[in-house]
């Protein structure tokens, strides 16, 4: 399989996002980082983005909350190459009305391979890598070829010619029919009189 690089700048683009009952530990963890943080760009989910502005005192470009499409919208930024890494304090142990889309975007982060972080040990170790401060260049799968085949397949289903369905063959004899069930009558007054006389 082919591959490509898509190089990360020094200043990285970084998308922050925290279920609810996480964004305690998200903002305490970006206070603790701060002065890396706002070296970088940095995008959050709407009460998220929020937050962090007032934490950082920062410019934090702020999408639409998660329930709302906030996911899918960075989502869509990954695929675009607009998001560099991506640190997510997920919930756990709470269901999520939108786990659907928390598991298209986390699906769509490794489509790309983007760094994820999804508690505070992990985001510890990736923030603290010298990676952060210098380029680097991802390698990710070439998805062009994948592409082509696809639409060179619907194309050629779509040029070729429909076939007539054919007949449909017996795959046993058909059953005999039965004979048809002699009818029943009763004898006649002259044929119940004369076994009545053979019999006596």
């Amino acid at each position: 399989m082919e591959h490509t690089i898509i190089r990360m700048g020094q200043k990285k683009r970084i998308a922050l996002v925290a279920h609810d009952a996480m964004k305690p530990g998200l903002l305490d963890w970006a206070k603790w980082n701060r002065e890396l943080l706002v070296e970088h760009e940095l995008f959050a989910t709407g009460t998220t983005g929020k937050l962090l502005e007032e934490v950082l005192q920062t410019q934090v470009t702020k999408l639409q909350s998660g329930p709302l499409g906030g996911d899918q919208q960075i989502g869509a930024k990954i695929a675009e190459g607009n998001i560099d890494f991506m640190i997510f304090f997920w919930d756990p142990l709470t269901q999520m009305p939108h786990d659907p889309d928390v598991k298209a975007l986390l699906r769509i982060a490794l489509v790309w391979n983007i760094p994820v972080a999804c508690d505070r040990a992990s985001a510890d170790f990736m923030v603290s890598s010298t990676l952060m401060k210098g380029e680097y260049e991802r390698i990710v799968v070439d998805y062009t070829s994948h592409r082509e085949r696809q639409v060179e397949s619907m194309v050629q289903a779509a040029e070729k010619p429909s076939e007539a369905a054919p007949e449909a063959v017996p795959t046993s004899e058909p059953a005999p029919e039965a004979d048809a069930t002699p009818e029943f009558t009763l004898p006649t007054e002259d044929a119940l009189q004369a076994m009545v006389q053979a019999a006596g």
